[in-house]
């Protein structure tokens, strides 16, 4: 299994942008803050949870409006249905999660369990999906992706939205709609509780 500084260290073998190199550091991030949650208490686990919550709605999302149309292509059509099905799955869970007390026995075992799905995709995706997109594609290609990644990652909602997970059809209808909703939520909450 891959942690965070194995996949900082394979994205410094790439060029900057490429999509890879964009994914695989917001794996490890994504990493970092599981590790962070686990440990963190009061409002630091909560705003630590908030932060995972926000990566991995966005990431997500942007994988299956970007990433999943060429890995159709360069993977095969089942491996990028097998990686949104895990997609579509994990936004179920952290909707649930999302609503959680993050300091109750529940959340802390629901989340180790989360945890396990959400690194055995990312390592399906390392091995088996991400090998095909640098194989298929030209540095030019992965480096427009990886801009294509960061930019769908600016309109994506940062809550889970499991009606649209899974499906690029359905990200790129209602993700920019729900993503306004979620970011003015977010702002209003944030203004709230630090007034």
């Amino acid at each position: 299994m891959s942690d965070a500084k194995t996949d900082r260290e394979k994205t410094a073998r790439l060029p900057d942008e490429d999509v890879v190199a964009v994914l695989l550091n917001q794996h490890a991030r994504i990493r970092e803050l599981f590790a962070d949650v686990k440990t963190a208490e009061g409002e630091h686990k909560k705003q630590a949870f908030d932060e995972l919550r926000a990566l991995l709605a966005v990431h997500e999302t942007a994988e299956e409006m970007v990433v999943r149309p060429v890995a159709r292509d360069t993977a095969g059509k089942k491996e990028a249905a097998a990686r949104n099905q895990e997609e579509a799955e994990a936004n179920k869970v952290l909707a649930r999660l999302e609503k959680m007390d993050v300091e109750s026995p529940e959340f802390d075992a629901q989340l180790r369990a989360f945890q396990k799905a959400v690194e055995d995709h990312a390592e399906h995706e390392e091995r088996e999906e991400f090998p095909t997109l640098r194989a298929g594609r030209d540095e030019a290609q992965l480096k427009r992706m990886g801009t294509m990644v960061r930019a769908a990652e600016r309109v994506a909602p940062t809550h889970p939205h499991p009606t649209a997970a899974g499906s690029p059809l359905a990200q790129w209808s209602v993700g920019p709609v729900a993503s306004l909703v979620d970011r003015t939520k977010d702002a209003i909450r944030g203004a709230t509780a630090h007034p």
